[in-house]
């Protein structure tokens, strides 16, 4: 009842629970990984911080504005676009608040939390005075691992799911686990479950099993390879910003592939509001990227902070802000991502 099987891999996991009790308390896995995923987030914008001229310090406290804020917008992101699960006939204000409140089961939506750290981010580098585009290049690292993480958390919740399939690929749920949860006649109801999966079950290790495409899975993989690709690229980018425009664009594109195949996407009318959102991402830093790529060609300098060790780290009065030529930058007539020229921030004496 509580397996979750890949029988075209020949995976079997007979006994996956989704929380563990401790003091007669229950605690999610969902929760614990959400937190590991922010400490290790944390962990890695301080360290590519201290790389590319900015300190342990602003990444810190930076974290400590935006855990609250980014978790409200997750889940208000989430309510917002499945109001009527919280709110409606029979419903009592309590119970309303109550189910708005509880976050026990899930309903955190990514592109929630990444629109609150968006916001977050713009107060704090201003208030700071610090160069945006590069704060948030040394964030993409940390955004990646907690999402891919995240992913995992609803592996154990049995959720983020596609339409029925009978691939290799496919991932087997016993019936039985959302009966005993008290979910399946909702999430049959409301399209989760749906026909297509009831009639196809597959007996797996003598349970009835719904077969459906893990898309937590796809999402997973489509993030680590974005990972990948950043890590391996950090060093070769051509101006700030240009990770985290990347990141953008290509998590916008995967999702969109992704969010077409599942069933529990939130709606705004006829439309996934994952896929709207996708599509302007990919807009956005598409344009964002293009744009930056004309003007390099035409011979335009734009600032870039490139990661570097040892004597050249931050803080070093002997690290150098480069252009994409990988030369000393000369900030007059430097232009950053947005056209704009960067806020200033009191450096040591000797590079003034």
């Amino acid at each position: 009842m509580n397996g979750i099987y890949f029988p075209g891999l020949g995976i079997s996991l007979p006994n996956v629970p989704n929380s563990i009790t401790i003091f007669g308390f229950e605690i999610k896995f969902y929760g614990i990984i959400i937190a590991i995923g922010f400490i290790i987030a944390l962990k890695i914008a301080m360290s590519q911080g201290k790389k590319t001229g900015l300190t342990e310090d602003d990444y810190l406290d930076y974290w400590l504005w935006m855990i609250i804020p980014t978790i409200l917008s997750a889940r208000l992101y989430y309510i917002i676009f499945n109001l009527k699960e919280y709110v409606g006939e029979g419903i009592s204000f309590g119970e309303s608040l109550r189910r708005m409140i509880d976050i026990r089961q899930g309903g955190l939506a990514i592109y929630g939390g990444i629109i609150g750290g968006v916001i977050v981010s713009y107060v704090f580098t201003k208030k700071r005075k610090i160069y945006l585009p590069q704060f948030a290049d040394n964030i993409v690292y940390g955004i990646l691992i907690g999402q891919i993480l995240g992913r995992w958390g609803n592996f154990f919740n049995r959720e983020v799911f596609g339409g029925f399939t009978d691939s290799f690929i496919r991932m087997g749920i016993p019936v039985e686990y959302f009966r005993t949860e008290g979910s399946y006649t909702h999430l049959y109801q409301s399209g989760v479950i749906t026909d297509t999966m009831v009639k196809n079950t597959e007996i797996i290790n003598g349970q009835e099993c719904i077969t459906v495409m893990p898309s937590f899975l796809l999402e997973g993989l489509w993030n680590l390879a974005i990972l990948l690709f950043v890590i391996w690229y950090r060093k070769r980018k051509k101006f700030d910003g240009e990770l985290s425009m990347i990141y953008i664009f290509g998590y916008g594109l995967g999702r969109f592939l992704i969010e077409g195949n599942r069933t529990d996407s939130l709606m705004i009318g006829p439309l996934k509001i994952s896929q709207v959102v996708a599509v302007l991402c990919m807009v956005t830093a598409g344009a964002v990227l293009v744009r930056n790529y004309l003007k390099l060609r035409r011979g335009k300098k734009l600032i870039c902070h490139r990661p570097v060790s040892g004597k050249n780290a931050a803080g070093d009065p002997s690290s150098e802000e480069e252009t994409a030529e990988g030369k000393p930058s000369e900030k007059e007539g430097q232009e950053d991502l947005t056209g704009e020229k960067p806020s200033k921030r009191k450096k040591p004496e000797k590079n003034e």
